[in-house]
């Protein structure tokens, strides 16, 4: 790739939840993403780069959809050599151009900061980036699951893929709701109501992997943040070894 190259495109063979995350390093932020749409709606945007073939230089412009609608302005020209720096100089464009702003707090909301919300809203009871992301890999190496399906009889417990023949069950945490050590923060508002609640949540995944476990059933569980090729691979190998030994 070209140095022209790299101050524009985006590495090959990214992920869904790649290319969320690069947005949101970018911008310092995802609820500092966000058009106000007024009547307290938001919308979050996306910076594209585009590069013009004629001069050379690597353009900007801000993306976002309204009621399905998509919407596009115009940044103008970003310097640098590298992708990740002409994103952050874009996010900044769009700041100081009024044209982004982070979003509120909706009134009596119980999160912290505007932060701490869209980690919350963001992980999502099924189909989130990493999911999806997971689930595109294993159909790819002609691995056939269900989505977000109960592996036990008679309980509740959901896996976001399962495998049914091979008892295999697998889990993607997310940071926030499940207290991943590395990426959770704790709120600051009703920190005793959170506390207990993602305290509530860990037992609740420890006792699901119990009764899977004692039920005869393999269980994998990852974070949203790692690496869904590598959770790919703990998956392959997992089926197809019961597969064969079943």
């Amino acid at each position: 790739m070209s140095v022209g190259d790299r101050a524009w495109k985006p590495k090959p063979g990214r992920t869904a939840a790649e290319t969320i995350a690069e947005q949101d390093r970018a911008a310092g932020g995802r609820h500092l993403r966000m058009v106000d749409l007024g009547a307290d709606r938001y919308a979050r945007a996306s910076v594209d780069l585009r590069v013009n073939r004629s001069d050379s230089e690597v353009t900007a412009r801000l993306r976002w959809s309204n009621r399905g609608k998509v919407h596009t302005h115009d940044l103008g020209v970003v310097p640098h050599p590298t992708r990740a720096r002409n994103l952050v100089e874009a996010w900044t464009m769009a700041r100081r151009a009024g044209l982004v702003t982070p979003e509120r707090l909706p009134e009596g909301s119980w999160a912290s900061s505007a932060g701490v919300r869209a980690s919350m809203r963001g992980n999502r009871g099924r189909d989130t980036a990493p999911e999806l992301a997971l689930r595109t890999l294993l159909h790819a190496r002609g691995l056939r699951y269900r989505v977000s399906a109960r592996p036990l009889p008679g309980s509740r417990r959901t896996a976001d893929v399962v495998f049914p023949r091979a008892r295999v069950a697998v889990f993607i945490d997310g940071c926030y709701w499940h207290g991943c050590p590395e990426h959770h923060r704790p709120s600051t508002v009703n920190s005793a109501f959170w506390r207990d609640k993602i305290e509530g949540n860990r037992r609740r995944d420890a006792e699901t992997t119990t009764l899977l476990e004692t039920a005869g059933w393999s269980v994998i569980r990852a974070w949203e943040h790692d690496d869904p090729k590598v959770t790919a691979d703990l998956v392959e190998v997992a089926v197809r070894a019961r597969a064969t030994n079943g």
